[in-house]
């Protein structure tokens, strides 16, 4: 659900409005890229027994791990803020509802989900695959809609670099893929998904991997096909949620409102995740586990802020995806240091060449994201 939460709408839609159909072979690396970290992340917390945050506790000096989880609460706070708006978007657009009540409602259903889904995690896992699966859903029944151009995207997925703000947009578009907070998250369920015979879990961890984000990369290139064809001409790279409704609304009302209303299932329910990150991030670096409503409050109160400071959310969205940037190499460097060491992965530890893939996908997003903030200052 993190890799289709509302800033992957935001993405989407500035990358078709100001390039077309041409970044789709970015959309696509970026979903390889996201798989190859999650399960990097999976693998890492099932054979170390831990969690990111808890094993950069262990294994870090405090004088590390201090400035680790201040960032990574930055991170989570960033993240929630991307979510909230993107939620309060939806409701606006589909009700009419204000910005910020918009974005108590968002956070009191991220609440919920995370704290009264029966069942437990077993719960909240069967909710997020019903959303993700909604959001599949919503975005097929609007490519069936708008018909976007075969020819177009087969042509998209030929790797090139637009001219005239093709760079940021791409870096906008990849360089949000890997989300610092799911890396904690997912490196956590994977420690304490109990498993007999650990190649057997490893393997399970892949197939889950390549399944979740199989769809997700699916919606995603359906997101920026949808948006290529129908934005192109009619609105700028900085094109707006609201204006994107409106003008999709123009050549089809059951589009606009499909999207709208994926838009909305996709901000509650990446809420949730944000809220349950949280909840890791805190336990695995500090050993505290704060209740719920507390963990809830920490990361929604400065999004309310923003919100109610009349900050429109599209640059909302804009402004967490800098920070965010910011939060890429501080959740890849820990996790690279740690699956090549013998001492906690053991036989298992990553080789040669998945370390220099993981380094080099790194060091590429680390540079889309610093052309990400360069360009938006």
């Amino acid at each position: 659900m993190a890799y289709v939460d509302p800033g992957n709408f935001a993405a989407s839609a500035a990358a078709g409005a100001g390039t077309g159909y041409a970044l789709m072979w970015a959309a696509l690396t970026a979903s390889i890229a996201a798989a190859f970290v999650q399960y990097l992340a999976a693998k890492v917390g099932a054979v170390g027994g831990a969690g990111l945050a808890q094993l950069c506790r262990e294994r870090l000096r405090p004088a590390a791990v201090w400035p680790l989880w201040l960032q990574a609460e930055l991170v989570c706070a960033a993240t929630d803020l991307a979510e909230v708006a993107g939620t309060a978007t939806a409701l606006n657009l589909l009700t009419g509802m204000p910005l910020l009540a918009g974005g108590l409602l968002a956070g009191a259903v991220g609440f919920l989900i995370m704290t009264m889904t029966p069942g437990g995690r077993r719960g909240v896992e069967r909710v997020m695959a019903a959303a993700l699966t909604a959001v599949f859903v919503c975005f097929a029944a609007v490519v069936a809609v708008v018909h976007p151009s075969v020819h177009g995207a087969a042509a998209g997925l030929a790797p090139r670099l637009p001219a005239g703000g093709g760079a940021a947009l791409m870096a906008g578009l990849v360089g949000a893929t890997i989300m610092p907070h799911v890396i904690y998250l997912h490196s956590a369920l994977a420690a304490r998904t109990p498993r007999v015979d650990a190649d057997a879990g490893l393997r399970a961890h892949r197939l889950n991997v390549l399944t979740a984000m199989t769809v997700a990369g699916v919606v995603n290139v359906g997101m920026l096909a949808v948006f290529a064809a129908v934005l192109p001409g009619r609105a700028g790279a900085s094109v707006t949620m609201e204006q994107t409704h409106h003008i999709l609304a123009a050549r089809s009302p059951a589009a606009a409102l499909i999207v709208a209303l994926a838009l909305l299932v996709a901000g509650l329910a990446s809420t949730g995740v944000g809220v349950y990150a949280g909840q890791e991030v805190m336990r695995g670096f500090l050993r505290r586990s704060p209740p719920a409503t507390v963990r809830r409050l920490v990361t929604l109160v400065p999004s309310l802020i923003v919100l109610g400071a009349g900050v429109s959310p599209t640059r909302a969205l804009l402004l967490s995806q800098i920070v965010l940037s910011f939060g890429v190499p501080f959740g890849l460097a820990p996790l690279i240091w740690l699956a090549r060491r013998e001492d906690v992965m053991g036989a298992r530890r990553a080789g040669v060449r998945t370390t220099a893939v993981a380094t080099a996908l790194s060091c590429a997003l680390v540079t889309l994201n610093v052309w990400t903030v360069v360009e938006a200052v």
